[in-house]
């Protein structure tokens, strides 16, 4: 019995079990990453030009809809 369940959790832990993703969704997930960063340079840039928090934010937020889930682009800082 001890045999037949340690079996099972290796037979489960497989890659081939796991969710893959195919070429095309990673393709999508490496643009949708590098659009980020893009993204939070763009921030970066507009903080370093002195035009505030709350400009350089609502800048994000839109150079970041439909990027990430929530309001800072996938990040939130501890401040």
């Amino acid at each position: 019995m001890k045999a037949l369940l340690i079996a099972l959790c290796l037979a489960l832990s497989s890659p081939f079990v796991l969710a893959q993703h195919t070429d095309k969704e990673t393709q999508e997930d490496i643009k949708r990453h590098r659009a980020m960063a893009a993204a939070h340079e763009g921030a970066a840039k507009c903080l370093e030009a002195g035009k505030g928090e709350k400009v350089c934010m609502a800048e994000l937020q839109v150079a970041c809809k439909g990027l990430a889930i929530g309001k800072y682009c996938g990040m939130r800082h501890a401040h």
